[in-house]
């Protein structure tokens, strides 16, 4: 809200994955704003479609000159499905500069890939972005009441808190209102992908060994017409891009030894798993085994959501038989993270590692540390 109400410099840019409340954050803003404003949707709009930016844009500048109002806001929803859409902005933005006509704009998408590349090719000098993540249990258990257990198996999807009740309408709603979309709408239709079903495939088995280190070479072996490891990783950046699943890279201290590792998998949003589980929410609960994975993988959720608004890097570290789950590095310094939920708690891995790296902090959530239902309330950004 301040950025809008300041006067007008800079392009403001929202990104985040689909359904963690970007359009309802943006209406809730224009309530509040005493600015009138002109909201539209590129999402049914066809890519090749150029001109429709264009046609929106002056239909904002009319709407001004007609109401006489001394500013106005522009919203566009999805504008990465515009092709071309960064060039396009550019030469209104830098139209309305010229002319000094005072029309503020806010554009929202759900591709950080696509947004990113359009922002740095067009709109250098001319943008502020604001990252959205998936909802966190403190915000989750304000707004609806949520316990722990239930955050870590149904994860942070708003809309779909209506339907837990019946667990096969919610993971209906998860598979093809959510996964569906996004993969068809934000990857398949915006990105050339030479092998889809693959895409398809590299997606559920991540989802399956989420918070798990599993090698390209191995996913390869499990895979029809795989294809070969760039293939694999370039489709798991675009999976990490629209806020899906991610690969954290092994800790090493040395860039290209990183990048040759073998990724740890890990979902962005705890619903992702559970809504292609067989298993009920009751039943996993009361599986130690199964449990204790969901909950690592909600805290690695929790810390890829605020990686990028925090401005850390996240990744896991292996030698040998010793390993700790999460390595957090901001400006330098390293923190150490473990995640236990057992009766016990073994930390051989972090005392290896932080004899080898002397991090700043080592941490344990769960069993002997942190309760994860509060690590999960604690923006990780203020750990450093």
């Amino acid at each position: 809200m301040v950025r809008v109400a300041a006067p007008r410099k800079f392009i403001n840019v929202v990104i985040g994955p689909r359904q963690v409340g970007k359009t309802t954050l943006v209406t809730q803003l224009t309530a509040q704003l005493a600015i009138p404003y002109l909201y539209e949707s590129a999402d049914a709009i066809l890519p090749t479609n150029a001109t429709w930016l264009g046609q929106v844009w002056e239909a904002a500048r009319l709407q001004k000159q007609r109401l006489g109002a001394s500013e106005f806001l522009l919203v566009i929803d999805e504008v990465q499905k515009i092709d071309n859409w960064s060039e396009m902005a550019k030469q209104l933005w830098d139209r309305d500069t010229r002319e000094h006509v005072n029309i503020k704009v806010i554009l929202l998408g759900s591709s950080r890939l696509l947004i990113q590349q359009g922002l740095t090719e067009s709109l250098a000098g001319r943008f502020e972005t604001m990252h959205i993540g998936h909802w966190s249990f403190g915000e989750m258990e304000a707004a609806f009441g949520w316990s722990i257990e239930q955050y870590v198996f149904f994860g942070g999807y708003p809309g779909s808190v209506s339907l837990i009740e019946n667990e096969d309408r919610w993971k209906n709603y998860i598979s093809d209102s959510l996964i569906e979309t996004s993969i068809s709408k934000d990857i398949l239709m915006l990105t050339r992908i030479d092998k889809p079903a693959l895409l398809k495939r590299l997606f559920e088995l991540g989802c399956l060994y989420s918070g798990q280190i599993l090698s390209f070479t191995k996913i390869i072996g499990q895979l029809q017409d795989a294809g070969n490891t760039t293939t694999l990783a370039s489709y798991l950046r675009l999976l990490s891009d629209c806020g899906l699943l991610g690969g954290l890279e092994k800790y090493a201290g040395d860039i290209a030894r990183k990048r040759s590792s073998s990724p740890k998998f890990q979902v962005y949003n705890n619903a992702l798993i559970s809504a292609q589980s067989n298993d009920s929410f009751p039943d996993i609960v009361a599986q130690p085994k199964s449990w204790g994975r969901l909950v690592g993988s909600s805290v690695g959720a929790h810390l890829m959501n605020h990686a990028l608004s925090e401005n850390y890097q996240l990744y896991y570290w292996r030698e040998g038989n010793s390993e700790v789950d999460f390595v957090l590095e901001k400006r330098g310094k390293l923190i150490g993270l473990e995640v236990k939920s057992g009766v016990r708690a073994d930390q051989t891995g972090m005392a290896v590692f932080a004899q080898k790296f002397k991090p700043e902090k080592v941490l344990l959530v769960g069993t002997g540390g942190i309760p994860y239902a509060d690590f999960l309330k604690i923006n990780p950004g203020e750990i450093f």
